[in-house]
């Protein structure tokens, strides 16, 4: 039976997500539209089988097929990102991130060094809050007030710090890594680099961004994103971090399982194994490039309309913006943009003092719009949208008293769902995203 007549709820959800998807623009920059073959993959009977283990050296019986399915995604992503050893099984990003950090601290002694969640790293680097900074120590570096890598600050708080392992590779930053320097700093105290280029990975495939594979000893990277393939999540060691520690690849398996995970998804691998294929063309280079081509351009168009862009524009695919000078904060003019069907996300920005849930700045991305074929003549547009979306809500003062603060969105949420300026917009961003199907 059909999903329809066996669960006609859930049926229409998916109908009405789907529906939504094809309306507005999507401008979170780690979310992205799956090719269909993709999507077909993610349905199949792969879904029921158990492989706790790795190609060859199962638990369970029945996995022949299985260990070529998952040979055949390793292959693809060691070719790819021409590193000697992947593991495709963890579930997303964050257990990826924490096998990483099994296999190489001792809980409670070694220290994690990454970018403060604040400054736009993530919280599997370290992050009190997260598990990878309550089993480890941590200590977080921060950006400069230009909003840029401060190395200089970075190498002294390493060689203070000594840590175990540092992370590069971020989720609100929007210049290019220099993975030699951080190479070098790692390099200076003893510690591993950890490169996460979940936002990235894309970008690096398509040479439109430099890969950490000669400098990192271990790379990270969830597999949507830039990379437009399923939820999921890899982990590659180098030829560098193999010199460093023959042992690692096998320790990073064995931080899988037994360590966090049972089995992995099978139809995950799968799916993995074909955007992996996908990424290796010639299009999906051409389309990496055109994500930072349209970022730069909504870049430009955006500061030219008097946004202020954190570190002054982008490199790669995202963009960062504080609002102040708007005198419009991050949850107000997200909203604002959803009702006009202009999808981004609240966030923070270096030394902001707001908040994280009332942050003083959006974040977007351009990933999606590009997926669909959008190019920098579409990115003019969408900068006036937005432009006119912040004005038409610029009277709506969040309360500096926080307990008012709670009732005042509810309040605003009502009124900006009939705000006819920002409902204007979206009739003409359903008019744009109707000539740019999805795939």
């Amino acid at each position: 039976m059909q999903l329809s007549q066996i669960d006609p709820e859930i049926a229409k959800l998916i109908t009405s997500e789907e529906k939504r998807q094809k309306e507005v623009l999507e401008m979170i920059p780690s979310e992205n539209y799956t090719s269909r073959a993709v999507m077909e993959t993610l349905g199949t009977v792969l879904t029921n089988k158990y492989s706790e283990g790795y190609p060859k050296k199962r638990y369970y019986q029945g996995n022949k097929i299985i260990d070529e399915v998952e040979q055949l995604a390793i292959d693809r992503a060691k070719k790819l990102f021409n590193v000697p050893y992947v593991n495709v099984q963890p579930h997303s990003g964050s257990p990826a991130n924490l096998a990483v950090y099994l296999a190489v601290c001792k809980p409670g002694v070694d220290k994690i060094m990454g970018l403060s969640l604040a400054f736009g790293g993530h919280l599997t680097h370290g992050q009190p809050q997260s598990a990878t900074g309550q089993f480890f120590k941590s200590t977080q570096y921060e950006l400069g007030r230009d909003g840029l890598l401060d190395f200089d600050a970075i190498e002294k708080q390493a060689k203070r710090e000594k840590p175990k392992i540092i992370v590069c590779g971020f989720t609100a930053y929007p210049r290019t890594i220099d993975f030699a320097r951080f190479a070098k700093i790692a390099d200076s105290v003893g510690a591993y680099l950890l490169a996460d280029t979940s936002h990235i990975t894309g970008l690096i495939v398509a040479n439109a961004h430099p890969t950490p594979a000669p400098f990192a000893h271990i790379i990270t990277t969830t597999t949507h994103k830039t990379l437009r393939g399923p939820r999921g999540a890899m982990i590659m060691v180098t030829e560098r971090g193999l010199k460093k520690d023959p042992d690692l690849a096998k320790k990073i398996d064995t931080a899988i399982i037994p360590g966090l995970q049972g089995g992995p998804h099978d139809n995950q691998t799968a799916a993995i194994a074909v955007a992996l294929k996908e990424a290796a063309t010639p299009a999906f280079k051409k389309y990496g490039q055109q994500i930072v081509k349209n970022a730069a351009s909504l870049a430009e168009e955006l500061s030219r309309l008097g946004f202020d862009l954190v570190s002054g524009g982008t490199d790669n695919h995202l963009i960062l913006i504080d609002l102040k000078n708007k005198g419009v904060n991050g949850i107000v003019a997200a909203y604002a943009l959803e009702v006009a069907d202009i999808v981004v996300n609240k966030n923070g920005v270096p030394f902001d003092t707001e908040p994280p849930f009332y942050p003083s700045g959006i974040r977007m991305g351009t990933p999606a719009i590009t997926t669909r074929g959008m190019g920098e003549k579409e990115m003019v547009k969408i900068a006036k949208w937005m432009s006119q979306a912040i004005d038409a809500v610029k009277n709506e003062k969040l309360p500096k008293d926080r307990e008012k603060r709670s009732n005042f969105v509810k309040a605003f949420r009502t009124r900006a769902d009939r705000n006819k300026k920002l409902l204007k917009i979206a009739a003409e961003v359903k008019s744009l995203t109707a000539k740019f199907p999805v795939p």
